[in-house]
């Protein structure tokens, strides 16, 4: 089994408990495509770089995942049917991190 990162971005018309739904169900997808999720992160509302399907902002959830190589592009397939997923990102590591990534670092910094 490979481990990735899987950055996933939301549309910003979504309510916080729908993108926590919407991350239950990848988890679950995950599941059912014999996987397994490590950890997930949710990012929160953040302003894009430029606008994207007319949105200026966009919720962010990463999740690191360990799934089995040949299953990664139905994972993609299926998040790129999902209107809700407006850019997503996967990349593959040689390991997991245990600590939180640099966005959760970066938000409690600024919540001290």
């Amino acid at each position: 089994m490979a481990y990735y990162e899987s950055v996933l971005v939301f549309r910003q018309d979504l309510t916080e408990p729908q993108v926590k739904e919407k991350a239950a169900k990848y988890t679950d997808v995950i599941k059912e495509l014999g996987g397994d999720v490590k950890s997930t992160e949710f990012w929160g509302l953040k302003n894009l770089a430029y606008i994207i399907r007319k949105n200026r902002k966009a919720h962010y959830v990463m999740l690191n995942i360990e799934l089995p190589g040949e299953q990664i592009a139905e994972y993609e397939r299926r998040m790129r049917i999902d209107e809700d997923i407006i850019r997503f990102l996967n990349v593959r590591v040689h390991a997991l991190s245990k600590t939180p990534s640099i966005m959760m670092k970066k938000s409690n910094e600024e919540a001290e």
